[in-house]
């Protein structure tokens, strides 16, 4: 099936309000145009200087999303283009994207991830740590930062049942922090979670963002 096949198909699950991200790390240009053509406009890349070379030779209205693990060594490439960073694991990671932001004279768009999964290899704030640390002192800190939400993964297991578990803590979390520290705030209304795998599950949770890859691009090159 075409990429444009394959993104109607994936469509047809998604509804109004929930964002598709085509996750087109470690694609070529060729595949997000084809994605571009069928109309999509929000793409989701996971290597800085892959993301900062796909901007410069793509269209300008693209929204590019960096979806991958952030070092704070990369941020100056990432904060220039994204636009929404959806991997703020750590406090470390906040304090350089805020100081590259200020020295831009811009504002980044941020998530904070959430660690719900049974997986050492993933990263991200535990539930109960991201509660404690989000204050409005804590917010204040960070004048060039909006925090727009969070951001999780779900466990890659067959078991639907401690995935729609772990969506639903990431889920949550952002609704206790929307009715608490966020109560004024207009922006904070993203939950990104879900993947090729279970992004319908993510959605009946609560997602108004998806990423999906595989199920749009097929199989990646890896050597790109």
């Amino acid at each position: 099936m075409s990429i444009e096949s394959n993104i109607a198909k994936v469509r047809q699950n998604i509804p109004s309000g929930v964002k598709l991200i085509c996750v087109s790390k470690f694609h070529p240009n060729e595949a997000i145009l084809e994605a571009y053509k069928a109309g999509e406009r929000c793409f989701g890349e996971n290597r800085p200087q892959e993301m900062a070379q796909k901007a410069e030779q793509l269209p300008k209205e693209i929204e590019w999303h960096f979806i991958g693990n952030l070092q704070t060594n990369k941020v100056k490439q990432v904060v220039p283009i994204a636009t929404l960073i959806h991997s703020v694991s750590n406090i470390r990671l906040i304090e350089e994207i805020n100081k590259t932001a200020s020295k831009l004279n811009i504002v980044a768009n941020v998530l904070l991830e959430l660690f719900v999964a049974q997986e050492e290899s993933k990263h991200g704030f535990e539930p109960e740590e991201l509660k404690a640390l989000v204050t409005p002192e804590f917010i204040n800190q960070y004048p060039n930062i909006r925090i727009c939400g969070v951001m999780g993964m779900a466990t890659f297991t067959d078991d639907q049942t401690q995935i729609r578990k772990e969506f639903k803590a990431i889920a949550n979390t952002f609704k206790e922090l929307q009715k608490g520290v966020f109560k004024n705030s207009s922006h904070f209304k993203e939950i990104s979670m879900g993947m090729s795998d279970d992004y319908i599950i993510a959605i009946q949770e609560g997602a108004t963002m998806v990423r999906i890859g595989s199920t749009i691009f097929g199989h990646r090159n890896y050597n790109l």
